[in-house]
C-alpha cells in the first residue's frame, strides 16, 4: 500500500512581483525516489528551500507523515527528519574542519553531546559513516584539502548519518565520477528499503533512468507533468519540462583554420604518457573522461594554474609560458572553471559586475569606469546567451544555477580570445540551458580555438567537432563527431586498452 511521507498542497511563493511557485501539489512516497525535473528558474530550488525551512510559503499546506509541517528555520526541518544536500557543495561541509568533524558535526552540536568528546570515538564513528558510502578518505584529512567530488561525497554521507525520514538531494552527482555515482545509487537503494522518501533533483538522464520511481516536472512555477506508470516515459517528461519537444542538435560543419593550440610531448606528471595535440581556429574540441583522468589538470596547465612535468605549449605559433591566469588572459587564453560556487562567482555582486569583472579596463576612460557602456555590454550579453533575470543589476545569487552558469560562460565570451577553455560548462544546468549555452559557444567559435572538458559523453556530442578521450593522464582516443562510434568511446573511457591508444589528436582535422 502506498504511504505518503510528505504531502504538499497549493504551495505558493512570491519574491516581490515575481510569483515563483503557483499552487504546487506534490506527494513524496515513502520508500520511493521521486525525481523532480525542471528548467533552471522553474521554481525547484524555491520549493526545496521551503521544505528545508530557508523560505516560508505564503499559502498552502505541507504534511509530514500526516502531521502539519511548516519549518521556520533549517533546524526545524532537520529535527522533523527532513534533510537536504544542496547543489552548492560548500553548504554541506565546513572546509576548516577535518572529515571526521564534518561527518559528526550534527551529533557534536547536540546538547546531549557534552563538552568533552573522545577523539577515538569520534574517529571510529566517522569512519563507520564513511564506509557506508564507500568513502576511503582518511577521516583526519582537512576538508579544505579535498577535491570537489570528495567534498560532495562527504556532504552526502553527513546527510545519510542524520537518519532522515525525507532526504532531498539537489544535483548530487554533478561532481561525481560514474563509479562514485554508482556508490550513491547503491546507498539510496538501501535507504528505500528503510522507507525513506527521497526527492532527487537532477538533469542527468543517466541518473534519472537509474534511480527514478516517479518523475515530477515543473515549468514556470507550476507542476507540468507527473509520470509514475512503468516504463517511465522519459521523452514525455523532458517535453513537459520545457514545453515542447526537444529537437536533435545539429553540430554542423565548419572550416577549421590554422593551428592555434599545439601541445608537444606534454606530460602531466612523472611516468604519464606524452600528450600531443593540435586545435585549430574555428574548431570546438571536447575532451571527455572519468573524474581523475587528467582533464582538469590539463585545463589548469593551459591556464597557468599548474605547470606540466615536461613538454612545450605553443599558442598561435608562439611559445606559451604563462605562469598565472593573469598572464594567460594577457596571452589570449580565457577559461571558465569547473566549480562556479567557489572559483567563478563573485557573491553579492550583480550580474553586470560578474560579467565584466576581468575586463573593466576595456570599459574605462582615464581610469574612470564608463558605467553606461558597462550596462549596455551586460544587457547585450544577457540577451545573446538567454540569461533569465529582471535586469543586469540583479544580484548573481538570485539567479538559478543554470543562469549563473550562463553568466560565467558569457563573461569569458565578452572579449575576443585565441583559446577558450570551458571546464564542465554544463555542470548543474538543465537540458534547455545546456542547449542554449552550447549553441552560443558554437555560434561565437569563429576566430578562436575552443576546448571543452566534460564528463558526460552526450554533452561532448552536442557541442564538439572532435571528441577526444582521456584516461590515466593520457589522450587515448580521437573521434570526428560526424562519424562517432559510441561503443568504442565507452571502451576508451572505461580504460580498456586499444591498439591505437597514444598520440591522438596530433594532426587535428
Amino acid at each position: 500500500m502506498k504511504k505518503i511521507a510528505c504531502k504538499i498542497r497549493k504551495i505558493e511563493k512570491s519574491f516581490g512581483s515575481n510569483k515563483v511557485l503557483k499552487a504546487i501539489d506534490l506527494d513524496l512516497e515513502a520508500g520511493k525516489v521521486t525525481v523532480l525535473m525542471g528548467a533552471n528558474g522553474a521554481g525547484k530550488s524555491t520549493l526545496v528551500k521551503i521544505l528545508c525551512g530557508v523560505h516560508q510559503a505564503e499559502s498552502g499546506s505541507i504534511e509530514l507523515f500526516e502531521q502539519p509541517f511548516r519549518p521556520q528555520r533549517p533546524v526545524d526541518a532537520f529535527k522533523a527528519g527532513v534533510v537536504t544536500v544542496h547543489q552548492s557543495i560548500n553548504d554541506g561541509v565546513v572546509p576548516d574542519l577535518d572529515v571526521a568533524s564534518n561527518l559528526m558535526l550534527d551529533r557534536l552540536t547536540e546538547k546531549k553531546s557534552g563538552f568533552f568528546i573522545s577523539q577515538k570515538v569520534l574517529k571510529a564513528s566517522a569512519t563507520a559513516i564513511a564506509e557506508t558510502m564507500g568513502i576511503s578518505i582518511n577521516v583526519e584529512t582537512p576538508v579544505s584539502e579535498l577535491g570537489v567530488a570528495d567534498r560532495q561525497l562527504i556532504a552526502i554521507a553527513r546527510a545519510m548519518a542524520r537518519n532522515p525520514k525525507v532526504l532531498i538531494l539537489d544535483e548530487p552527482t554533478s561532481s561525481l565520477s560514474s563509479a562514485e555515482a554508482d556508490q550513491l545509487f547503491d546507498v539510496l537503494d538501501k535507504l528505500k528499503k528503510t522507507h525513506v522518501a527521497i526527492l532527487y533533483i537532477s538533469h542527468r538522464m543517466s541518473d534519472i533512468r537509474r534511480i527514478a520511481d516517479n518523475i515530477i516536472t515543473m515549468r514556470d512555477g507550476k507542476i507540468s507533468g507527473q509520470f509514475s506508470e512503468k516504463p517511465l516515459d522519459y521523452e514525455a517528461a523532458v517535453t513537459a519540462m520545457i514545453g515542447h519537444r526537444m529537437t536533435e542538435v545539429d553540430v554542423g560543419t565548419i572550416s577549421p583554420g590554422k593551428i592555434i593550440l599545439e601541445l608537444n610531448s606534454i606530460k602531466l606528471e612523472p611516468g604519464a604518457p606524452n600528450i600531443d595535440l593540435n586545435i585549430r581556429k574555428n574548431e570546438v574540441v571536447a575532451i571527455t573522461g572519468l573524474l581523475g583522468s587528467g582533464k582538469s589538470q590539463l585545463a589548469s596547465i593551459l591556464y597557468g594554474i599548474m605547470k606540466p612535468f615536461k613538454g612545450s605549449i605553443f599558442l598561435d605559433g608562439k611559445s606559451l609560458k604563462n605562469n598565472s591566469p593573469q598572464e594567460a588572459i594577457k596571452e589570449g587564453v580565457h577559461m571558465s572553471p569547473k566549480d562556479r560556487a567557489s572559483n567563478a562567482i563573485f557573491q553579492s555582486f550583480n550580474i553586470e559586475s560578474n560579467l565584466t569583472a576581468p575586463f573593466t579596463k576595456n570599459y574605462s576612460w582615464f581610469s574612470f569606469l564608463r558605467f553606461k557602456l558597462l550596462a549596455d555590454v551586460a544587457k547585450t550579453k544577457i540577451s545573446d546567451i538567454g540569461i533569465v533575470c529582471q535586469s543586469e543589476f540583479d544580484n548573481i545569487e538570485t539567479l538559478s544555477g543554470g543562469n549563473q552558469q550562463k553568466v560565467i560562460v558569457g563573461r569569458w565570451l565578452l572579449q575576443p580570445c585565441k583559446l577558450l577553455i570551458l571546464d564542465e560548462p554544463f555542470q548543474g544546468v538543465d537540458i534547455k540551458a545546456r542547449r542554449d549555452i552550447g549553441k552560443y559557444i558554437r555560434k561565437s567559435a569563429v576566430e578562436r580555438a575552443t576546448l571543452v572538458f566534460v564528463s558526460e559523453l552526450d554533452e561532448a556530442l552536442e557541442i564538439a567537432d572532435r571528441v577526444l578521450v582521456m584516461n590515466e593522464k593520457s589522450l587515448v582516443g580521437e573521434h570526428q563527431n560526424k562519424n562517432i562510434d559510441i561503443e568504442k568511446i565507452l571502451i576508451e573511457i572505461s580504460g580498456k586498452k586499444s591498439s591505437n591508444s597514444k598520440n591522438w589528436g596530433a594532426n587535428g582535422i
